[in-house]
């Protein structure tokens, strides 16, 4: 059996926050690392700091320690100095933050940064206050083009600005729908192919096994789950500093009306996947679920969480709303940069092209689905191989090109929305179809204030 890496690439992923003395020692790391002066041109499309060479900082969470520790194995003779911090993770915006200081003192930028946020070259991008972006042009030679155009069709999308390229994707993390087979089978259960047929077993569910779940709303991307794969409109950027929300329309209001129906009648979660409290009611009770591709290793995998045995698991494609094209969403997958402050572009470069392109970190190593496409191909055939699934993995790939283009990433977190909004209604019994409004609310609030015109 092949065993699945237990931390997820998504954002949702529980990862430690640098403390306040952590915070310092990383401040006194990089102090010494300055940008140079830059020139006023550049080949690749942005001022470079005069190229001086020597060792790299590179910025990683705890999960893609690996693919840094990967490329030292395959790369001795480059010198990379590691720092771990949270990842940007659940919408901390760390990564933002500590750039924002590092521009204010004129020094102390990270050569690569890797995000599990999908939203950062929103700001990464643009000059603040004239001041040189942080994020370097990657598709104007500093990336073969070769590399560039390796990746899964739509995967950068949310890595391109105004048709240029700021960073290149770690993985996928699209949704699929996660099922027992053997409980399934055992039950007498069909495969629901619809959202309204998923509904219907979960009200079959509730009076017939009580107990069992069919999903879970207990984390913040929840609306990336069930919200993006109904097409609705919560999250459409539609140019730089632009976004429409309309929590109002039937899109919205039917995926909520799900979740209240199946949150009622006790077949959705409301704890989170990575609560004690999840494993300890549920554990072996998972009917089905749906989440994303890193759900394999980090939830019905792990030890540490349902630790389902193997050969009871399997996937099917998203679901359907009707007979309308089945769409999905995308829980996370992360993003490496390279910084246009960098005196060592030519390590910096070789270092993301290895950890984002690589078999010997995205085929051997990564947990999540690689979006360098022939990474893809064999990181499937790799977990196939395990025989800890029931049938293949194809789902995954067709799932990769149904993730619908009408969910953005604007600069700032969803996620983080909708845990400080939603959540703590949700558990305590609120509708979610009452909540739209606040949600609503919420969303263009917090566009107005990160610079948004909302539509």
């Amino acid at each position: 059996m092949v065993a699945w890496p237990l931390r997820p690439t998504g954002r949702g992923a529980l990862r430690r926050v640098l403390g306040v003395s952590a915070v310092a020692a990383l401040a006194a790391t990089l102090a010494a690392c300055s940008s140079g002066s830059s020139t006023s041109a550049g080949q690749f499309g942005f001022p470079e700091a005069s190229q001086s060479g020597g060792t790299i900082t590179v910025w990683v969470d705890n999960t893609r320690v690996a693919a840094a520790d990967a490329f030292k194995k395959a790369n001795p003779k480059i010198p990379i100095n590691v720092v771990t911090y949270d990842g940007s993770a659940n919408g901390s915006n760390s990564f933002q933050t500590k750039i924002t200081l590092f521009d204010e003192a004129g020094k102390g930028w990270p050569d690569v940064v890797f995000s599990s946020q999908n939203n950062d070259a929103s700001w990464a991008s643009q000059k603040v206050n004239g001041k040189q972006a942080f994020a370097a042009t990657l598709n104007k030679g500093l990336v073969d083009t070769s590399t560039v155009d390796g990746f899964a069709k739509g995967s950068l999308n949310s890595c391109t600005v105004d048709g240029q390229v700021y960073c290149l994707r770690n993985d996928l993390a699209q949704t699929v729908l996660w099922y027992n087979h053997s409980l399934l089978t055992k039950f007498g259960y069909t495969v629901p192919k619809t959202w309204q047929e998923y509904q219907a077993l979960g009200d079959k569910v509730a009076k017939e096994h009580p107990g069992y779940i069919v999903g879970s709303v207990g984390d913040a991307w929840t609306p990336e789950t069930y919200f993006w794969a109904s097409k609705c409109q919560a999250n459409d950027v539609t140019a730089i500093r632009s976004i429409t929300v309309n929590t109002d329309s039937t899109q919205c209001k039917r995926a909520a009306s799900l979740l209240d129906d199946l949150v009622s009648n006790g077949t959705m979660a409301k704890e989170s996947v990575f609560a004690p409290q999840f494993v300890q009611q549920y554990a072996g009770k998972v009917l089905m679920m749906p989440g994303p591709a890193w759900f394999a290793g980090s939830i019905l995998q792990s030890k540490t969480s349902l630790n389902v045995p193997a050969r009871q698991m399997a996937v099917a494609t998203p679901l359907a709303w009707g007979n309308e094209n089945p769409v999905t969403g995308n829980v996370g997958g992360g993003t490496w940069f390279i910084s246009s402050h960098s005196t060592n572009l030519k390590a910096a470069q070789e270092f993301v092209k290895f950890v984002s392109t690589s078999d010997a970190y995205q085929v051997d190593l990564a947990p999540g689905y690689p979006a360098y496409s022939s990474a893809a191909q064999k990181w499937v055939a790799k977990q196939e191989a395990g025989n800890y699934f029931v049938g293949d993995l194809s789902s995954l790939t067709t799932a990769a090109s149904q993730v619908w283009p009408g969910w953005g990433a604007p600069q700032f977190s969803q996620e983080a929305i909708w845990a400080k909004t939603m959540t703590s209604h949700i558990t305590s019994g609120e509708k979610i179809v009452d909540l739209l409004p606040t949600w609503q609310k919420a969303i263009e609030n917090q566009a107005q204030v990160s610079g948004y015109k909302v539509n």
